[in-house]
């Protein structure tokens, strides 16, 4: 559990935070949203997360409310690092935060000594990694992720890592679209 804490909103003025257009970020304020989102992530009592772009904290403190043994956020922007903090503290030390570029980061490092190696055809590892992924680094990271899967490298070196993300739907669509679709 947490303890009360300022609302997202109240932490984006607090701070005096504005979503960057340049690093394509935006801000999950609603709580119903965020718990959704986690919610479809599945069980993560006990697990060991990794959050990409945390941003303010959204999804985390949704993240953090399911029980999960560990949580670590990988947050490029130097702005959300205080508001980070601010629930790395309330958080019993469930929290980690990583001040990096999750396109620079090893991601198998950040669940070692958490996480085992398991063979593929188990059940997947009690790993997980969340995200809402801005814009400019959807298609690099899942490109970079499809080849760890294949090399079973990265986060997949402990076998079938569960990934939850959600995208901007331009981002989405071009994902789907079929060979020499419109959005290629």
């Amino acid at each position: 559990h947490l303890p009360p804490l300022p609302t997202i909103r109240e932490i984006i003025r607090l701070y005096g935070l504005q979503a960057t257009k340049h690093l394509s970020q935006n801000f999950l304020m609603d709580s119903k949203l965020t718990n959704k989102i986690v919610r479809s992530a599945g069980q993560l009592k006990g697990h060991h997360v990794c959050e990409v772009g945390p941003g303010p904290g959204g999804i985390t403190r949704s993240v953090l409310r399911t029980g999960p043994a560990s949580v670590v956020v990988v947050e490029k922007d130097h702005r959300f690092i205080p508001s980070l903090e601010l629930l790395a503290d309330a958080s019993d030390d469930r929290l980690k935060i990583i001040h990096g570029d999750i396109l620079t980061t090893e991601i198998d490092r950040v669940f070692d000594g958490v996480a085992e190696s398991v063979d593929w055809g188990a059940d997947p590892p009690k790993v997980h990694v969340i995200g809402n992924l801005p814009f400019n680094v959807s298609t690099p990271l899942i490109v970079r992720w499809l080849h760890d899967v294949a090399a079973r490298r990265g986060a997949f070196r402990f076998g079938r890592t569960k990934l939850t993300l959600t995208f901007q739907k331009e981002v989405a669509e071009r994902i789907v679209a079929g060979v020499g679709g419109q959005q290629r």
